[in-house]
């Protein structure tokens, strides 16, 4: 399209193996009216889906926590509380989020609602997450979670005290967007319907 400010100039694959890794050459046309080259690594991963779940009854949220390469090479002891999530390998996200939930959590959804889509690093991932919002009484639970082993999981699965997870993002202890984006989400619920939890 001559309208179009970006044109790709080349594309090539440095690595293929758990998401094709592509260095992207690219013209950009500037606001000015004039074009610059820029270069760029992109992973080119499919979109994900997460969800969170709460329990109005008892306040409480199911979270997960598992280890994660990328935090501790970064300086954290690696082991996040998230939500649970996962990559959407063509799948519906709704039925993704679904199935992500019972592997790694063991509880079915009730009432499962799509709140957000969001890019979690558009500079250097073509990843979409897809986020809902749902919830869950002790009767919803059809098995133990805790991940696959044969793909690596090892996942441990917290209930926890809706106010405490909160002050956990607060204080820092919960970094995981895709977690805080939800929660602050689930806030903004109660607080419309409840009054502001404390």
């Amino acid at each position: 399209m001559q309208d179009d400010p970006i044109r790709i100039v080349k594309e090539q694959t440095l690595s293929d193996d758990y998401a094709p890794l592509k260095k992207i050459t690219f013209d950009q046309r500037r606001r000015d009216g004039n074009w610059q080259q820029e270069t760029r690594e992109v992973y080119n991963n499919a979109g994900g889906t997460a969800v969170l779940l709460y329990n109005s009854s008892r306040r409480t949220v199911l979270l997960t926590r598992q280890f994660r390469i990328g935090a501790h090479l970064a300086g954290h002891d690696g082991f996040t509380i998230e939500v649970p999530a996962g990559m959407l390998d063509d799948a519906d996200p709704d039925r993704r989020a679904r199935a992500e939930l019972c592997e790694e959590t063991g509880f079915r959804a009730r009432g499962l609602r799509k709140v957000i889509e969001f890019f979690p690093n558009p500079s250097s991932l073509t990843e979409t997450v897809h986020c809902f919002l749902g919830e869950y009484e002790e009767r919803d639970r059809k098995d133990e979670g805790g991940g696959k082993q044969e793909e690596g999981e090892d996942i441990e699965v917290l209930e926890m005290d809706v106010d405490e997870a909160f002050r956990q993002v607060k204080e820092g202890s919960i970094r995981d967007a895709k977690t805080v984006i939800l929660l602050q989400f689930l806030r903004e619920e109660l607080g419309q319907s409840n009054g502001s939890p404390s």
